[in-house]
């Protein structure tokens, strides 16, 4: 227990600038609270005390502002950075080194019974606001853009934004947990610059015939 806690308190420290101290992070993180007490409903739930595990993680919800369902499986180094409104579905699978920002959701689309939550991947950094969805898989080293929202299965080493969630870049290199999830490409900006080029050019053209023709 208290390697795990030891372990939560420098992965804040690692990833938030804002921390000063390790008692800072123990008193005043609601994402370390909320993990440690998810861990203590994951057991019971686990054991089949699903109504005691259920009261575990509603009282966290109440004093956190973060809803993990006991059913969720968490890997190691979660950080869940200001945490309000953040919500993990039952059948959520989060990998390890995962960074979720507040406002996201990591829940389903329906009344499906069975796996209908998403599996994340190991160094997943998800954006402030953003949505996944489904029973899909985001693979290792994805970022997904504040705001977006993810429908479909992800590869390793992607970068996803907008709504519904497009792929805009791939690395093929292992990079170190990456925080970054505001300064990312916009494909709708890139379109039309794209097509902004392509008139101006077609213009050009027109232009350079309409003075041929009037030579002649």
């Amino acid at each position: 227990m208290f390697r795990q806690m030891k372990e939560d308190i420098e992965t804040v420290l690692a990833r938030d600038p804002a921390a000063h101290s390790r008692l800072e992070v123990l008193l005043c993180y609601p994402g370390v609270r909320a993990i440690r007490s998810h861990r203590r409903a994951h057991r019971a739930y686990e054991k089949g005390h699903f109504t005691w595990a259920r009261w575990i993680s509603q009282r966290a919800r109440k004093r956190t502002g973060i809803e993990i369902h006991p059913g969720a499986v968490i890997g190691k180094r979660l950080f869940i950075d200001h945490g309000s409104g953040v919500v993990i579905g039952e059948t959520t699978v989060i990998g390890d080194d995962v960074t979720l920002y507040q406002g996201v959701t990591l829940g389903g689309t329906g009344k499906d019974t069975g796996k209908r939550h998403p599996t994340l991947g190991s160094n997943v950094t998800v954006g402030a606001g953003a949505k996944v969805l489904g029973p899909i898989t985001l693979g290792n080293h994805v970022k997904v853009g504040a705001g977006s929202i993810v429908l479909k299965d992800v590869p390793d080493h992607c970068t996803v934004v907008g709504n519904p969630g497009r792929i805009v870049r791939q690395k093929n290199k292992t990079p170190d947990i990456d925080l970054e999830h505001g300064n990312l490409p916009d494909p709708v900006l890139e379109r039309f610059n794209q097509m902004a080029e392509r008139i101006a050019a077609l213009e050009k053209q027109l232009a350079l015939q309409e003075k041929t023709q009037e030579g002649k």
